[in-house]
């Protein structure tokens, strides 16, 4: 326990000085970078043609989808050509089209889901160009559009700023500082950062294995900065050369966190006074605080139920000290397994050190029903957008109680804003349930599922909410190179990203050209304690009603056969 209270102790402070620096990175106000960065941002806009002026909602959300279908058809081209291009020292062929398709969705999207084997899939090319380089401008992406969505949403007035500006800005001052001092410690802790091909070496049993090599060091650090996922290599941040030590995992488990929750803390900047100096506003901890309840109670589940292990071996005589540990790495152990699944799923970066497939069935519920919530903490900046749904819809549902008018931040919330939350909030479930349910009535669906019964739906219900959240984590169970899992993920990928972003752009932008109204006796307080029990009463109870059915078929199900 010591080793998880060590990690989130580090993470509360990190989080508020990175906060503090998002905060004035997005209002474009003076930070230490600022002598070098302005010169490089002023060439990149002076060779993009970008027009530094303030964007209408439609300008903006047409930038950001745009830039984001550009880069997605070069991307997809060389992947289909990648075999015939240089830095391919292993001989990798051509990717499958369907596989193509699928591949350049998921990293253009966040999502990072790979139904390839990372290190016999694609050339260092690929690595470098198609997905290092989308790790940085899909998380640029998803923190430009909240940082759009909070100026929105603060705002006395009807201003949302510029999307590439945004773009750029996160990319030169955030993503590449902070992803070069990642990457250096994990050099120092033995990742490999190299263009060497493989090496074949002679193991100590007598066989013959072909070791990995690339640059490595450099996609990892920007695979957690960024809350991407995948990996260099098929197995993940379970390999030694992704993640080669204690140290290194706990590196890389702080990576994720940061700046998800530095977005919220940067949202509670916005709120207070400019004048008052404060560390956290009190708007935005209460949202940090919902947040890092859910996220306790998954934590808490999690390492209990792994801890506890599995009681049919307990009942073959069998001795579990260390709790079950199938599927983990003994560098790890329970506790830091326990504590890499649920920051991994709850802030959807996806990267595993540990298979999530060999939980046992309540230890991988709680991943599963993270990315179904996908609001405690999640995605760069993606999470703090989905939450403030559920921040109004407490509001609307609070104020129907007590007689009083729905207002956030001083604007009404109306009946336009409530058809639009409502379905942005419905939006992911119906992804993961009806492509599910597709999975588990058609041939080719089936196809893909290896294990019989209740684990066998936990695969496809996991594969989906993980692809509908832009996670990328798998329960590793699936044959899911195919074209049915790469067409129907790939669709949910697209759709659980972009459909929400745009809809979560509107509602703000409804929400600016309203009057602003003070607040008075009748003003429902959204800064309190009582507030934050409400939120997260009312996330656990749309969760539940919406997921329930499918989690009792599933995990639930599984859990009550290996203890009858």
């Amino acid at each position: 326990m010591w080793q998880i209270a060590l990690v989130l102790g580090i993470y509360l402070p990190l989080v508020i000085v990175a906060g503090h620096y998002l905060y004035h990175v997005t209002m474009q106000q003076k930070t230490w970078l600022d002598p070098v960065m302005n010169r490089i941002d002023n060439i990149i806009y002076k060779i993009s043609g970008i027009k530094q002026v303030n964007m209408t909602g439609k300008q903006y959300v047409l930038a950001l989808i745009l830039s984001n279908a550009i880069m997605v058809l070069i991307g997809y081209i060389i992947l289909r050509i990648q075999s015939a291009l240089f830095l391919n020292p292993n001989g990798i062929g051509t990717m499958e089209a369907t596989l193509s398709f699928n591949t350049i969705i998921s990293f253009m999207t966040n999502t990072n889901l790979q139904h390839y084997s990372g290190e016999s899939g694609l050339s260092y090319l690929s690595q470098m160009l198609v997905i290092t380089f989308m790790m940085f401008t899909s998380a640029a992406t998803g923190y430009a559009a909240c940082m759009a969505f909070c100026r929105r949403l603060v705002a006395k007035t009807d201003t949302l700023g510029n999307f590439f500006v945004d773009f750029v800005r996160v990319i030169t001052r955030v993503l590449i500082p902070i992803s070069f001092i990642v990457a250096l410690i994990l050099v120092f802790q033995g990742s490999p950062q190299t263009f060497n091909s493989n090496e074949t070496v002679h193991t100590i049993e007598g066989n013959m294995q072909d070791i990995a090599l690339g640059p490595i060091a450099s996609l990892e650090s920007i695979k957690h900065v960024g809350t991407n996922g995948g990996g260099f290599n098929g197995a993940n941040s379970t390999t030694p050369f992704e993640n080669p030590t204690v140290i290194s995992n706990i590196v890389e488990m702080l990576s994720m966190m940061l700046l998800p929750g530095a977005c919220v803390v940067a949202f509670s900047l916005m709120v207070v006074n400019r004048k008052r100096k404060t560390l956290f506003g009190k708007q935005g901890l209460v949202i940090f605080a919902a947040m890092s309840i859910l996220f306790l109670i998954g934590l808490t589940t999690c390492y209990l139920a792994e801890r506890a292990g599995n009681p049919i071996i307990g009942e073959l005589g069998i001795t579990q000290d260390l709790g079950s540990m199938e599927g983990k790495e003994m560098r790890f152990g329970v506790a830091q397994s326990a504590l890499f699944t649920v920051v991994t799923t709850a802030f959807t970066t996806g990267s595993v050190n540990n298979m999530h497939d060999t939980l046992t069935p309540l230890g991988g519920m709680v991943p599963l029903f993270n990315m179904m919530l996908n609001v405690v903490f999640g995605g760069k900046g993606v999470g703090l957008m989905n939450m403030m749904m559920y921040v109004m819809l407490t509001i609307f549902i609070a104020c129907l109680m007590i007689g009083r008018t729905p207002q956030f931040l001083g604007k009404k919330i109306e009946e336009k804003e409530m058809k639009l939350i409502a379905l942005c909030i419905l939006i992911h479930p119906a992804i993961i349930l009806v492509f599910s349910a597709l999975a588990v009535s058609t041939v080719a669906g089936v196809e893909g599922i290896t294990n019989p019964g209740a684990h066998g739906l936990s695969q496809v219900l996991y594969e989906y909410a993980s692809s509908s959240a832009n996670n990328g984590s798998g329960f590793e169970g699936l044959s899911d190179n195919s074209t049915f899992w790469n067409v129907t993920t790939g669709l949910a990928m697209f759709f659980g990203r972009y459909l929400s972003i745009i809809i979560q752009l509107t509602i703000a932008s409804l929400l600016a050209k309203k009057l602003w109204h003070s607040e008075s006796v009748g003003t429902l307080k959204t800064d309190n304690a009582m507030f934050t029990f409400l939120l997260v009463a009312i996330v656990l109870m749309i969760g539940a009603l919406t997921f329930l059915p499918a989690l009792a078929l599933g995990p639930i199900t599984e859990h009550l056969q290996i203890r009858s």
